[in-house]
């Protein structure tokens, strides 16, 4: 009887205090799901955190990129924030010279400047991306040619 009482009185408060199921919680710790292979070439998952509405009308997304992965170029008709949570990135926007970021950087991109971004040759990459409703516009296939040219001139430095 005494262990009962034990077992009750451990267990009573996670029912009692336990989380409510009417809210809807996700998690960045996910990887989220597989991306086909559209607009990158390498292993990616999506992770959508947060997808707009019209009353909150940003979509956040963790993206989590295997190491050695490309993205296309690309631009978004509202500013992008990107967060990096793991892992190492190549950012670059169109006529900029390409930069690595690390755990804890924050970049913003202004609308409607093209530019790309995914994980480094060496490093997987996860991060979390701010911005609009709007779709993504794809503008040019980044080449696997042009990405290791980028991964070459960076471990240089």
């Amino acid at each position: 009887m005494k262990k009962v009482f034990c077992i009750l009185w451990v267990t009573l408060p996670v029912f009692t205090y336990g989380q409510n199921s009417d809210y809807e919680i996700n998690s960045f710790t996910s990887l989220g799901d597989k991306a086909p292979n559209t607009h990158h070439l390498g292993e990616a998952w999506l992770n959508f955190l947060v997808q707009a509405d019209e009353e909150f009308n940003y979509n956040i997304t963790q993206a989590t990129f295997e190491a050695n992965s490309t993205l296309d170029w690309h631009k978004h008709s509202t500013p992008q924030v990107i967060i990096i949570v793991e892992g190492e990135a190549y950012y670059q926007e169109r006529d900029k010279e390409p930069i690595i970021l690390k755990v804890g950087d924050v970049i913003i991109c202004a609308k409607d400047i093209e530019h790309w971004h995914t994980s480094t040759a060496e490093k997987k990459v996860s991060y979390i991306a701010i911005y609009g409703s709007e779709p993504t516009i794809w503008t040019e296939k980044l080449s696997r040619e042009y990405y290791d040219s980028i991964a070459e001139k960076l471990k240089e430095e």
